[in-house]
């Protein structure tokens, strides 16, 4: 039996950014699931429109604990993939004992791994945000999809875009004071790949390789793959099957797995 892909989706996102590559890796053989964050799983109008206030009280910890909790439940083994804020997510799983292997998309910066001038305007806004922050549209397209035409952006934007915690990013500026986004690559024993955007303004290439250059204390393989023109919206870029079957070939070559499809 194959193993099962857990997507984990990041900060301003629902688990249907997820969708494109749900099909495709489904059309491969793969069992795929791609749970929601806490008080989060309801369709993207609905969350836009009413978030749950419980959402305010949602920090890395309850988001990782939940995320472990889905897994449990998973028949057999798991391997994971996330994005941004998932992409941190997955490391701390895997130091959990969580997982077969993990892929780091973009990831969000653990502690350690200082955040660039860029990374620091994109993430600004949440920062002095209500306990549940909203993104513009402008944000959004100078962060996510700089490179696209703003019609293709506004698309994605409406379709995907979500109220997020902003205590998960009040978390991030004070991760240097505290162990809460440590990883320990020391510990890790499953394969982990990063992938970074050459052209990401929300996590830069260079936070990516500092992340990565961090994981390589593992005595575990860590590997790191770089897409130059691609942005923060990697997952949804046009040529984003690219990413995702740089991802699952790299699993399935590290695991020896062999889809039948």
């Amino acid at each position: 039996m194959l193993p099962t892909l857990v997507l984990v989706h990041g900060a301003w996102m629902s688990p249907a950014s997820w969708q494109g590559w749900i099909d495709r890796y489904q059309a491969r053989g793969y069992r795929v699931v791609a749970p929601a964050w806490p008080h989060d799983d309801r369709p993207v109008p609905d969350l836009v429109r009413a978030p749950d206030p419980a959402l305010a009280s949602v920090g890395v910890e309850e988001i990782v604990a939940h995320y472990e909790a889905q897994i449990a439940a998973v028949d057999g083994p798991v391997l994971l993939v996330g994005h941004s804020f998932g992409g941190l997510f997955v490391q701390l799983l895997l130091d959990r004992g969580v997982g077969l292997a993990g892929v780091a998309i973009d990831p969000a910066p653990p502690k350690g791994v200082l955040p660039s001038f860029s990374a620091l305007k994109a993430g600004g806004p949440a920062l002095f945000a209500g306990p549940i922050a909203t993104m513009s549209f402008a944000d959004f397209h100078w962060g996510w999809m700089h490179t696209q035409p703003e019609a293709e952006a506004r698309a994605a934007y409406d379709t995907y875009v979500v109220p997020t915690p902003s205590r998960v990013y009040k978390q991030g500026a004070a991760a240097p004071f505290t162990d809460l986004m440590r990883v320990r690559p020391e510990a890790r024993r499953q394969p982990l790949l990063f992938i970074a955007g050459g052209a990401d303004r929300t996590v830069s290439a260079g936070m990516v390789e500092a992340a990565y250059k961090m994981q390589r204390a593992s005595p575990a393989v860590t590997d790191l793959h770089r897409f130059e023109d691609r942005t923060h919206w990697i997952i949804g870029q046009p040529g984003w099957e690219a990413v995702a079957d740089d991802a699952i070939g790299w699993l399935e070559g590290k695991l020896d797995l062999h889809p039948p499809g």
